[in-house]
């Protein structure tokens, strides 16, 4: 008597079949888990991240109360805080000062609150003007035309041992309504 044997049988009952299927399920399980976590990481990690990592903004000295001349408006550049030394030129940043009278003083960021382009101080109109899209501000930093939505960002500041200091580093968005 003999027996009858389908294709499909002696595919499934060989052996060396078999081992080449498992090792090609594990290998592309494998390279596609691996896939997975590569993606997944830097996700992860910026979502996490800000929770994580300790705030980098710090009060920053911009000089002796003395240097500023009251009713004048000077760009100063510091450095940011939160920068890494191979930064370069990316953590530079700047500001305008505004001595109103000695002692007295408003700090404004140098973005324009409608794109972030870097405005202009022009001392004889008083005004402070963005050449992207016409934006102007009154010296005191309120929107004065164009597409702005509001007044410049101010930096908080204060006055410690006779020097100006900004509380340096992220400034509100228009999100914030701020």
């Amino acid at each position: 008597m003999s027996e009858m044997h389908s294709p499909s049988d002696a595919t499934s009952s060989n052996p060396s079949t078999e081992n080449r299927r498992g090792f090609l399920f594990a290998a592309g399980s494998t390279l596609m888990a691996i896939g997975g976590v590569l993606v997944a990481a830097p996700i992860i990690g910026a979502a996490v991240a800000p929770g994580i990592l300790p705030e980098k903004d710090q009060w920053i000295s911009l000089g002796a109360v003395t240097n500023w001349v009251p009713d004048t408006t000077v760009l100063i550049k510091f450095s940011n805080p939160g920068g890494a030394p191979d930064d370069g030129i990316t953590r530079e940043n700047a500001c305008y000062v505004r001595c109103m009278e000695a002692g007295k003083f408003q700090v404004f960021a140098v973005n324009c609150a409608h794109l972030g382009c870097p405005v202009e101080w022009f001392s004889q109109s008083r005004l402070f003007m963005c050449p992207c899209h016409g934006g102007v501000y009154y010296e005191d930093g309120s929107r004065a035309s164009g597409p702005p939505p509001r007044g410049l960002f101010e930096f908080a500041w204060r006055i410690q041992d006779g020097m100006l200091e900004i509380f340096s580093g992220r400034l509100p968005g228009l999100q914030e309504g701020t």
